[in-house]
C-alpha cells in the first residue's frame, strides 16, 4: 500500500511539475518582447561597425552582376553604401529591331532584377514594428523546436500572403535563420528567402547571407555581409 501510495504521489508531483514548467513558459508576446529586444540591441551595436556587403545576381545559373558595397550606418541612422568594385562594362549594343528586341528585355531583366534586391531589404534585418503588428492581428504562431530552439512564423508580415519563420535560440533570443515565402508584382511570381545570421564577439547578430531565389524567372540573388569592423568615428 505505501508503494502504492508512494508511486501516486510522485506521479502527482510530476504532473504539478510540470503544469508549473509549462505555465512558466513565457507567453507569445513576451516572446515577441524579447526578440525585439534582442534585435533593437543588435542594431544598436552594428551603428559602430562597417561591413563590405557583396550581391551576386545570377541568371539561369550564370552570374549576372556582382557589386561589392561598404557600408556604415549615416548621421540619420540609415545604411550608406560606397562601392567597392568598378560596374562591368556595358557590351556593345545590337543595331536595328533585333537590338532593340534585346535592349527592351535587358531593361526589363534588369528591372527586375533590382526589385529582387529590394525584396530582401524587406525582410532583412527583421523590422520590430511589422513583426508586432502580425503578432498584434494574431497572425504570429509558435512552434517548439529541438536542442532549445522556437520557431516563430509571422503571416502577412511584409505583403498580403507572404509570411516570416523566424529560428530562435531560447537562451539569448537571437534569431539563427529565417525562412521568407513572398513574391514580387503578384502571388504568381513567388519567392523564397533562405537567410542566416552570425553574432560578432559582443553577441551582435547580423544577417551573414541572405538568398533570394525566383524559380520561375531562374533568378538568384544571393547577398553575403562580412568583414565587420568597428568604425573610428
Amino acid at each position: 500500500m505505501k508503494t502504492h501510495l508512494g508511486v501516486v504521489a510522485q506521479t502527482a508531483a510530476l504532473v504539478v511539475s510540470g503544469s508549473l514548467a509549462f505555465a512558466q513558459q513565457p507567453s507569445p508576446q513576451e516572446r515577441v518582447v524579447a526578440l525585439k529586444a534582442s534585435l533593437a540591441a543588435s542594431q544598436a551595436i552594428l551603428k559602430s561597425y562597417e561591413w563590405v556587403e557583396t550581391t551576386v545576381v545570377s541568371l539561369k545559373g550564370e552570374e549576372k552582376s556582382r557589386q561589392m558595397n561598404r557600408c556604415y550606418h549615416g548621421a540619420d541612422g540609415n545604411v550608406q553604401k560606397i562601392p567597392v568594385t568598378a560596374p562591368a562594362p556595358e557590351p556593345k549594343k545590337k543595331r536595328g529591331l533585333r537590338g532593340r528586341i534585346a535592349e527592351s528585355k535587358k531593361e526589363e531583366l534588369s528591372e527586375y532584377m533590382k526589385q529582387a534586391v529590394a525584396l530582401v531589404k524587406q525582410y532583412v534585418p527583421p523590422d520590430q514594428a511589422r513583426i508586432q503588428a502580425a503578432k498584434d492581428a494574431g497572425k504570429m504562431s509558435l512552434t517548439p523546436l529541438p536542442n532549445q530552439r522556437v520557431r516563430l512564423t509571422f503571416a502577412d508580415y511584409a505583403k498580403a500572403g507572404d509570411s516570416l519563420a523566424l529560428e530562435l535560440d531560447l537562451a539569448s533570443n537571437r534569431p539563427i535563420e529565417a525562412k521568407v515565402s513572398s513574391y514580387l508584382d503578384s502571388k504568381e511570381d513567388a519567392v523564397t528567402l533562405d537567410v542566416r545570421f552570425s553574432t560578432l564577439d559582443n553577441n551582435a547578430t547580423y544577417a551573414a547571407t541572405s538568398v533570394l531565389e525566383a524559380k520561375a524567372k531562374k533568378l538568384k540573388v544571393d547577398v553575403q555581409n562580412s568583414g565587420y569592423r568597428r568604425t573610428t568615428n
